[in-house]
């Protein structure tokens, strides 16, 4: 559901958010109250599915969301955004518009604002742009590299343990969801947990 965005107020988390990175300039924030929407997704409903056209990123202002992807019948989660965090479904920079095969889905009610991708390249003048775009883009390869390695740890227990030093909160998570991005079936990771508590409480 969309809200009203006529109050520019809606938008201020994002700015928070960017001038971390670099002041923003007047033009710069005017053309996102704009362009920029604010949305309310309830509990377990999409973001965004393969018949929807990928065309924006979003700025999760709080709550907590998953990709995934779909394989035969199963579903596999391949990473998880909160509070205070952009989000985007997988997408091809030289396919504008297009459809992901990538499926976003909120696991709490939240509420976000979506950017266009076309902001970035009307946008590009401004020198904050470029400046926050590497910023941004740091943080991205940096998170993709945390997963690439996680998934590449052999044993069930270190991808818990990988995992659960992570910002997440773990708690938040249903487990079904957990196991299948942690490339373990529901059991083993109930037992992964067991185990996790019981090291813990030994220490």
């Amino acid at each position: 559901m969309i809200k009203d965005s006529e109050n520019p107020l809606f938008i201020q988390p994002l700015f928070n958010f960017l001038e971390q990175f670099h002041p923003l300039s007047e033009g710069f924030i005017n053309y996102h109250l704009k362009t920029c929407r604010y949305i309310h997704i309830k509990k377990n409903k999409f973001i965004l599915s393969p018949i929807d056209n990928n065309n924006s990123v979003y700025f999760l202002v709080k709550g907590l969301v998953r990709g995934f992807i779909k394989e035969g019948q199963k579903d596999i989660s391949t990473w998880f955004g909160t509070d205070n965090e952009l989000i985007t479904a997988i997408r091809n920079p030289n396919q504008h518009s297009k459809p992901s095969y990538e499926y976003v889905q909120a696991l709490e009610d939240s509420e976000l604002i979506s950017i266009p991708y076309q902001n970035i390249d009307f946008l590009s003048h401004f020198p904050e742009t470029n400046l926050i775009s590497r910023k941004l883009l740091e943080i991205q390869y940096h998170a993709a590299a945390e997963r690439a390695i996680l998934a590449r740890i052999p044993s069930a227990m270190g991808r818990y343990l990988k995992f659960e030093n992570t910002q997440l909160n773990t708690n938040r998570i249903p487990l079904r969801y957990l196991a299948s991005y942690l490339g373990m079936r529901l059991e083993t990771l109930s037992r992964m947990r067991t185990k996790s508590l019981q090291l813990q409480h030994a220490s």
